[in-house]
C-alpha cells in the first residue's frame, strides 16, 4: 500500500482551499468567514456521502443521470434554507459548499481504486490530478445553484447543472474504468478531459455569473442613495 491513499484527503482539500481563496477575491463584503468555513465542512461531509454512494454503481446511462441529480440535489438541500433564499451571498456559500463537496471525491476514489482495481502509484497519481477537475466542476455548480436560489429560479438552475454534469460523470466513470497500468495512456486522456471541462465550467461561473451579484449590489446602493 502506498502513502498516496492515506494522504489523499489533504490532496483534495488543499487545491479546494486554494480555489476558494481565489474565488472569494472581490466579494469580501458579501460573506461571513464562519459561514464559509461551515459550508466548506458541510460540503466535505456531503461529498463523502455522494462519492461513497457512486462508488457502488456501474457505468450506465440511467445511473449517470440519477447520480447527477443526486449530486446537485444535495447542494440545493443545503443551500435552500429560508435565510439564504433571495440573498446574493448564497452564490458565495454555494461555491464554498461545492468546493468542499468536490474535494471529498479525491480520497474516496483513490482508496476505492487502490483496493478494488490497482495500487499502481502512476494510476493513482493520475486520479489525483483528475480530481482537480472534479473540485473545479462542483465548485462551479455549487455557485451556479446558489445563483439560482438567489434569483428564486431553483428548478431551472438545477436542471442546467444536471445537464452539465452528464458528460462530466461519463468522463469520470471512464477514468475509473481505465484505472489500470496497461490503460494509463487512455486514463490520462480522460483525466485531461475532466480538468478541461471542469476548468471551463468554473471559469464561466466565476467570470460570467458571479460578477452579476456585484453589479446588482451596486444598483441597489445607488437606489438607496437616490431615495
Amino acid at each position: 500500500m502506498t502513502v498516496l491513499p492515506q494522504a489523499s484527503l489533504f490532496l483534495g482539500i488543499i487545491p479546494a482551499l486554494v480555489l476558494l481563496f481565489i474565488g472569494l477575491k472581490g466579494y469580501d463584503e458579501l460573506y461571513k468567514e464562519k459561514n464559509i468555513f461551515l459550508t466548506f465542512i458541510i460540503g466535505i461531509i456531503m461529498g463523502f456521502i455522494a462519492a461513497f454512494v457512486q462508488s457502488f454503481y456501474p457505468l450506465a446511462v440511467i445511473y449517470i443521470i440519477l447520480l447527477a441529480f443526486f449530486d446537485q440535489l444535495i447542494k440545493i438541500i443545503v443551500l435552500n434554507i429560508g435565510r439564504l433564499r433571495g440573498k446574493r451571498e448564497t452564490v458565495i456559500y454555494g461555491m464554498s459548499l461545492g468546493l468542499g463537496f468536490g474535494s471529498s471525491f479525491t480520497p474516496v476514489l483513490i482508496i476505492a481504486v487502490s483496493k478494488l482495481i490497482t495500487n499502481d502509484v502512476y494510476v493513482l497519481s493520475s486520479i489525483v490530478i483528475g480530481s482537480i477537475g472534479i473540485i473545479l466542476f462542483h465548485g462551479a455548480t455549487g455557485a451556479y445553484i446558489g445563483y439560482g436560489i438567489y434569483l428564486r429560479e431553483m428548478t431551472k438552475h438545477l436542471l442546467i447543472a444536471v445537464i452539465l454534469q452528464l458528460p462530466f460523470s461519463l468522463m469520470l466513470g471512464m477514468t475509473i474504468t481505465y484505472s489500470t497500468p496497461e490503460s494509463l495512456n487512455v486514463q490520462l486522456g480522460f483525466v485531461a478531459g475532466l480538468i478541461i471541462y471542469g476548468g471551463a465550467v468554473f471559469w464561466y461561473v466565476v467570470k460570467k455569473i458571479m460578477p452579476k451579484i456585484l453589479i446588482q449590489n451596486r444598483k441597489g446602493k445607488r437606489a438607496i442613495k437616490m431615495k
